[in-house]
């Protein structure tokens, strides 16, 4: 992230401190990044649809950090969003996905509070990542909302990585210094989709909601290296949690606990470079009763070349699972990416993208009946982002 400005003020916190912390002097930075995207689509299951849309984002971090006669550096983050990330929703209201505190030293990393997954952070999904025209995750896929086809997609076609790596509950994170180019990390979350302030002990949800688990825990490592003109990144996570139970009084439900890695690696040479990803779920999140558990896995290949301002990238994802909006019927989907990312200024892109979306269904309860919600999906995407 690029930062606008840095404002250096002296921060006097003897009414709140302990009297080693009394006077502590605090870079206060500031920064942030913003989107405007606007897409064309064309596809089978458009009924009642149009077929333009647009979407934007903008987030704003503000950085309060110092630095002891130690060496110890430490201080806290907050991050406001105006995306929700579910695109279902029209909403103008600012809210957080990050606000938690750090101390950086000889030690590692340590982070409190709320803060995504260490894969979602970390995790390699090749070589284009958000902000490259092409990546799988651009965000080109929300577009298809209104039709049944997001929906019937499975989670795994938007959720990249480890299962629940873009859970923001609130987190315990350690990160340990670099070995050799060789990091690990680790993360407790007492309970996922819990954030802030707030206090959730229960095991159990009411029956209908979204599924939820609780003392989560996530593990890996990331290894960058060079040699000679050959670069090598690598990571590799692991998460595991107890699913919650659901209840309405009457009926109780259970779901399969969470189990779920994800590895990555990309290589560059040059101006190229080439990556691929994997992840696995299993099982996980499923009503423990569903008559049909398709294994949830991600699969993708990517390549970019960067040519002057310009990057070309190319990729290829398959998803496998049930579908997201019900969790009962075996999906599939094979999307195709390509995009051009033009470098306009420093700290601003605008990219066009191009996503080419074969979704299946297999028979189970949302076919019943005959109905046919496979679908072929175009998605035209202009991309125009700003980091400052």
């Amino acid at each position: 992230m690029r930062l606008a400005s840095t404002l250096r003020i002296a921060a006097a916190v003897a009414a709140c401190a302990t009297p080693a912390a009394a006077e502590s002097n605090v870079d206060l930075i500031f920064g942030g990044d913003a989107y405007f995207q606007g897409a064309h689509v064309k596809q089978r299951q458009d009924a009642g649809l149009r077929s333009t849309e647009f979407a934007n984002r903008l987030r704003v971090t503000m950085t309060p950090t110092a630095k002891a006669d130690n060496g110890l550096e430490y201080g806290a983050r907050l991050r406001m969003v105006t995306d929700t990330g579910d695109p279902s929703i029209s909403s103008r209201n600012m809210f957080n996905d990050r606000a938690f505190l750090f101390a950086n030293g000889a030690f590692g990393t340590v982070q409190a509070g709320t803060i995504n997954g260490l894969s979602d952070e970390y995790g390699i999904i090749g070589p284009n990542v958000e902000g490259v025209a092409g990546s799988p995750d651009s965000n080109g896929l929300l577009f298809l909302n209104g039709s049944s086809t997001l929906g019937a997609l499975p989670l795994t076609a938007t959720s990249l990585r480890t299962l629940l790596a873009y859970d923001v509950g609130t987190k315990l994170i350690y990160i340990t210094p670099s070995f050799g180019g060789l990091q690990g990390a680790v993360s407790y979350t007492p309970r996922t989709n819990d954030s802030n302030n707030s206090v959730n002990r229960r095991k159990t949800d009411p029956l209908g909601v979204a599924p939820t688990f609780h003392d989560v825990v996530e593990a890996g490592a990331v290894y960058q290296d060079t040699f000679g003109e050959v670069g090598l990144s690598a990571s590799a996570f692991y998460q595991t949690g107890r699913a919650n139970r659901q209840a309405d009084g009457v009926l109780m439900q259970s779901f399969e606990d969470l189990r779920s890695f994800h590895v990555g690696a990309n290589l560059s040479y040059g101006d190229v470079k080439i990556g691929a990803s994997f992840a696995n779920s299993g099982k996980s999140g499923y009503a423990t009763d569903a008559t049909e558990k398709r294994t949830q896995t991600t699969l993708i290949f990517g390549a970019q070349y960067t040519m002057g301002p310009f990057l070309l990238a190319a990729n290829y994802v398959r998803a496998q699972g049930n579908d997201s909006a019900t969790m009962s019927t075996p999906s599939k989907a094979d999307i195709w990416q390509g995009g051009i990312t033009w470098t306009v200024a420093p700290g601003m892109t605008t990219g066009l993208e191009y996503d080419y979306v074969r979704s299946t269904l297999s028979s189970g309860p949302l076919t019943a009946g005959g109905a046919n919600l496979n679908d072929r999906s175009h998605i035209l995407m202009l991309d125009t982002r700003l980091a400052f």
